[in-house]
């Protein structure tokens, strides 16, 4: 069997997300809930279509970036779709600037998002709190955004905004966020508007688009509306006005309100909020504890190597070059992608479980060299991204990481959270032990066993 190189290496791109909803994609999937400390997703769903179906459900989900939240996520929606919801799914980083997020700009987000799903299922809804809301806003903002060219909002050339002459609340949204994402002045006197406005908001949001879509929807014979936002996790850790720093301004200063939508939502949120001394409040905001997917296990705690693990992972990599094949006849053409079997293993434990972290490396290794890949150039690779990340790394945080080698545990001082968020160190779970280690690329770093 000859390995088509083009296709390998478009499945290897590591900033592509599964989406277990297309056959394609499916092929390519493993399940790794076995060495990643329980079947999360499944507790997600199951929350919502099991536990509590026809009331609505907020839950809380995190990870490092690049862990396979994403796909994990695409995951539920696909199965929730299966089972009779309709799944709206978004990247909030698309519509919202990461390093200045306000409550307001969540919302309206959703709002978007939800509408824009519902239109083009021909529901048709009447939200004139919207409309008199985007009027407002229009109005503040005529001097500075000529809206009468894109008649796209009520009280500016008109209410029609879409191709059947009627109101569209998703294109009236987008309009205005459109603007002011990339506009910080604009997007501040936006917020200056909005925020005394945060509970008409909220109770035109409920009362005038989720609410009533989600009884249009069980009309239709679906279970119900669910609403996933993903990439919230990347948020920044900048300090807001208030002194806060955004993901604890967001989700506990304002979780109460994020948490009032009147449907079933599932958040994603920063990974450091689970070490911060306001963990207990954020619990108490949303009345849930956030689920965390860990790194896949390559290695217990003790350093001895977790045989399902390494498995898994090679079973990830065999996949996307041969997805055709069964498992275990995979094995027999690894040749075709390495020149030896204990090239892959060395690219499965390097990788420390973190799925986007093999497939950057294994990307790396293809851009240098056409299959079977030499063990020299993964080496070369290693050594290339270990000096990228030392590069970043300070003295103290040097002394920091020796102690996390030596003791496998993190604490919730704020230089932990940056070695979380840099991903020096991840966090494995195996049945009901925790413990956190060192990103192995850097394991040969002379500054980690070296004391200064």
């Amino acid at each position: 069997m000859e390995l088509n190189l083009k296709k390998f290496y478009k499945a290897c791109n590591p900033s592509y997300t599964l989406a277990v909803a297309n056959q394609e994609d499916r092929q390519y999937y493993i399940d790794f809930s076995t060495v990643r400390g329980g079947t999360i997703v499944e507790q997600l769903e199951r929350t919502i279509s099991h536990l509590s179906p026809d009331s609505p459900t907020c839950q809380l989900f995190t990870g490092h970036i690049g862990c396979g939240k994403s796909t994990e996520l695409l995951r539920l929606q696909a199965e929730l779709e299966h089972q009779g919801f309709h799944v709206v799914y978004f990247e909030s980083s698309k519509d919202l600037d990461m390093a200045d997020v306000d409550i307001t700009d969540i919302l309206l987000s959703v709002a978007r998002q939800v509408s824009e799903s519902i239109e083009k299922m021909k529901i048709k809804l009447q939200p004139t709190g919207f409309k008199a809301l985007l009027k407002g806003v229009a109005d503040v903002f005529q001097t500075q955004i000529d809206l009468k060219a894109e008649a796209s909002l009520p009280g500016v050339g008109g209410i029609n905004a879409s191709t059947d002459g009627e109101f569209s609340l998703a294109l009236g949204i987008g309009k205005i966020t459109a603007k002011t994402k990339d506009a910080p002045n604009l997007r501040s006197e936006l917020r200056q508007y909005l925020e005394p406005r945060t509970n008409v908001i909220l109770d035109a949001l409920n009362n005038e688009l989720l609410e009533p879509a989600n009884q249009a929807l069980k009309r239709l014979g679906k279970q119900g509306l669910v609403v996933i936002i993903d990439n919230l996790d990347r948020i920044h850790l900048c300090v807001k006005p208030t002194g806060r720093l955004q993901p604890e301004y967001l989700f506990v200063d304002r979780g109460e309100q994020l948490a009032r939508l009147n449907c079933h939502v599932v958040y994603t949120i920063p990974l450091v909020l689970i070490f911060s001394n306001d963990l207990a409040q954020l619990t108490n905001r949303f009345g849930v504890d956030p689920k965390v997917l860990p790194m896949v296990l390559v290695q217990f705690r003790d350093g001895s190597e977790c045989a399902q693990g390494v498995e898994l992972l090679r079973q990830m990599v065999l996949a996307r070059a041969f997805p055709a094949l069964e498992p275990i006849a995979r094995y027999a053409w690894i040749g075709k992608i390495f020149d030896a079997p204990e090239t892959l293993d060395r690219l499965c434990r390097v990788s420390g479980g973190h799925v986007r972290n093999l497939l950057q490396l294994l990307y790396s290794c293809l851009q240098k060299q056409d299959p079977p890949l030499s063990r020299e150039t993964l080496e070369n690779v290693i050594i290339q991204r270990r000096h990228q990340l030392t590069l970043a790394i300070e003295p103290d945080e040097w002394a920091l990481l020796r102690q996390v080698a030596a003791t496998k545990t993190v604490s919730g001082e704020t230089k932990y959270q940056i070695l979380l968020r840099s991903l020096w160190v991840f966090e494995y779970r195996y049945g009901e032990d925790y413990w956190f280690d060192v990103n192995p690329i850097l394991a040969d770093a002379k500054e980690l066993t070296v004391d200064s």
